[in-house]
């Protein structure tokens, strides 16, 4: 049976990066929803970021997106970060709320638009040499609507080169994620949509090019475990977009909607040494909150994966390698469900004791009428979102 010392030990160590864009507003594809006390520049998404780190204390590092974290001192932006107990973590690229991009952007048939798209990648560069982030994180929103729109091939050939020109500018410690999604906003071909097309793309630049796998982004019945598996078994993952989704790319809570799939994900990243700080995996939420409010629901999520991970730990690994080698189909799924059906909130709980935190923080950030105070402070201003 695995060691619970060890077990809460791993629990502790265990990093989850939260995104910039959770605490700003959000909402569908026709309505932005606005909420009282949202924050209205990255300073102030990094007040609330702190904050979910104060009550889980797994998760210092926050994800920026330019341009909407846009500020005009990065290395100030990260001081202040520090200051507030947090770090600034992946920069995410925007190359689709640009009208230059109505036909796509790395991999656009016009040379200038492409060229434009991949100073944006470069200056991103930049932002990380001054804030000391070490990830890169491209999602593209490229493809076409219609059969004959453009060159399937050509468009590859034109991702392929604006990659390997960002790729040569990376720094010695500095990291390419590579995120793909198998449709929208394109109908007909998306230009990275799937986990092997960036696959092929990373090993082709090299070591530092690693895929990024968004759990939103698949078609349903989609076995991600799988895909998480062999991307470590050969070395090429760097990390999660942790999220859930009942149909698509819907952005929700990670664990709400399928807590199963996120153990058998962790599951996965458990027995291939991807809890170890030498496998270089990114654990980060994108998600968007836009019926509940913000910060509660980014420390769920935090919850929602350390959760998943403690019962991902409780495997008997021993119990699990003998079925399989007798071929005992029903003991080795025993052995998974026996984990699964594990309540590890007792666990979670006395660990977070331990560390001087609340058991339950979700409880505790409201208790604190931090809430209701930020209500009050930022009335007035603009407030950050990603506009619709």
């Amino acid at each position: 049976m695995p060691d619970i010392a060890a077990v809460k030990a791993a629990l502790a160590a265990q990093r989850i990066e939260t995104p910039s864009w959770g605490y700003g507003n959000s909402g569908t594809r026709f309505k932005v929803f606005a909420q009282q006390g949202v924050p209205r520049d990255p300073y102030e998404k990094l007040d609330d970021a702190a904050q979910v780190h104060a009550y889980t204390g797994v998760a210092p590092k926050v994800s920026l997106h330019i341009p909407w974290d846009r500020v005009d001192d990065y290395a100030a932006l990260a001081a202040y970060a520090k200051g507030r107990g947090v770090e600034l973590g992946a920069i995410n690229s925007n190359t689709f709320q640009d009208d230059a991009y109505r036909l796509g952007s790395v991999c656009h048939p016009d040379p200038a638009v492409r060229r434009r798209a991949v100073r944006h990648l470069l200056d991103c560069v930049d932002i990380m040499d001054a804030t000391g982030s070490a990830d890169l994180k491209l999602w593209f929103a490229d493809g076409t609507n219609y059969p004959g729109q453009d060159d399937v091939t050509a468009r590859q050939e034109r991702l392929a080169e604006s990659l390997a020109e960002v790729y040569a500018r990376l720094g010695d410690d500095q990291r390419m994620l590579l995120e793909y999604k198998f449709f929208e906003p394109a109908f007909y071909t998306t230009d990275v949509p799937d986990w092997g097309t960036a696959y092929a793309h990373c090993l082709k630049l090299g070591p530092k090019a690693r895929v990024v796998v968004d759990t939103g982004h698949h078609a349903p019945g989609t076995n991600i475990e799988f895909i998480v598996a062999l991307l470590l078994r050969e070395g090429r993952l760097g990390g999660f977009d942790f999220n859930s989704r009942f149909y698509a790319d819907d952005d929700l809570m990670a664990g709400a909607a399928d807590p199963f799939q996120l153990f058998r994900i962790m599951h996965e990243v458990v027995r291939n040494g991807g809890l170890a700080p030498a496998s270089g995996i990114a654990f980060m939420l994108d998600q968007c909150h836009n019926v509940e409010a913000k910060v509660p629901a980014v420390i769920r999520s935090v919850c929602n994966v350390q959760e998943a991970t403690a019962k991902a730990l409780l495997v008997d690994g021993d119990a699990l390698a003998a079925a399989q080698r007798d071929g005992d189909v029903l003991a080795a799924h025993a052995v998974l469900m026996d984990a699964y059906d594990t309540d590890v909130r007792p666990l979670l709980r006395a660990l977070r004791e331990e560390r001087g935190l609340d058991p339950d923080p979700v409880a505790a950030y409201l208790r604190s009428g931090r809430q209701e105070r930020i209500a009050a402070e930022r009335a007035g201003g603009d407030q950050a979102g990603w506009g619709a």
